[in-house]
């Protein structure tokens, strides 16, 4: 008698499975996901949701903050847009991308012209569609931004760190404090692998009512994505392109070599190999 088949086939794709996040290679039982799939998408699901729907810790985000960039005043502004509560915030975008009176009050108007703005940047924390990505990677982040713009000329803002927050948002603080650059850090949409991705936003004499075409964005920064040496590497490179030439969004390009050669940090695309 011959032996018996086997019912497990092996997957060609299963070894692609240490290169990515993605859900590749998860087999099947029948016609259906086996059970170890199926429960680790609804995981990955409720993580995701409860990524939209967790509460920013102002206080110990602050801190983590200050100890970043100690340079900088230990009083981070603590601000809020015109949305009331996270429902207020999914359910009007609008109201996300304005603050509200208090944080206006809170904040000296300056409108001047690019001579008068007294900062050359100013750093905007916003809690976005994901506060766990904020709270893991916004200090790591400014800590190595920091290391590379020690030594530099740069004059920067107080940091600021806003609730129920858009990008667009940057643009009003960034023009109250007198800020000749804007970077806004923000928790970005969560994905079915990535609940702790966090953006990068960077425009150039922010001011209210700018579109997307005057921002340059990095995306997927976190462990699992682009590591915060590589992005601080490369917006490092962005914000001082900007300040030389007085530009930003569709107008200033990444030109940066491949970080992950420079920084010698191993993290390149493993198709290229």
């Amino acid at each position: 008698m011959s032996e018996k088949q086997s019912s497990v086939t092996a997957n060609p794709w299963a070894a692609l499975r240490q290169f990515t996040d993605a859900r590749i290679a998860l087999g099947r039982s029948g016609v259906s996901l086996p059970t170890s799939a199926h429960l680790a998408f609804q995981l990955a699901h409720a993580q995701a949701r409860d990524a939209v729907h967790r509460g920013l810790d102002g206080p110990a985000l602050s801190a983590q903050l200050s100890a970043a960039w100690p340079s900088l005043p230990s009083t981070v502004l603590q601000l809020h847009s015109a949305a009331t509560d996270r429902n207020h915030y999914l359910q009007r975008p609008d109201l996300g991308r304005r603050l509200d009176i208090a944080s206006r009050d809170l904040l000296a108007p300056s409108k001047g012209t690019l001579e008068e703005r007294r900062f050359d940047v100013a750093f905007v924390i916003a809690d976005g569609l994901s506060a766990l990505a904020i709270e893991q990677n916004a200090a790591p982040f400014l800590a190595a931004l920091h290391q590379r713009m020690a030594g530099e000329d740069w004059k920067v803002a107080p940091l600021c760190v806003v609730r129920q927050a858009r990008v667009a948002i940057g643009d009003e603080i960034g023009q109250a404090l007198g800020a000749k650059a804007v970077v806004v850090l923000i928790g970005e949409r969560p994905g079915l692998s990535s609940p702790d991705s966090m953006g990068l936003y960077l425009t150039w004499m922010p001011r209210v009512g700018l579109t997307d075409a005057s921002r340059n964005c990095i995306s997927n920064v976190r462990p699992a994505g682009l590591v915060v040496d590589e992005a601080a590497y490369k917006l490092h490179f962005l914000i001082t392109e900007s300040r030389q030439r007085q530009l930003s969004g569709v107008e200033l390009k990444d030109e940066t070599a491949a970080a992950a050669t420079a920084l010698n940090a191993g993290h390149g695309n493993f198709l290229l190999k």
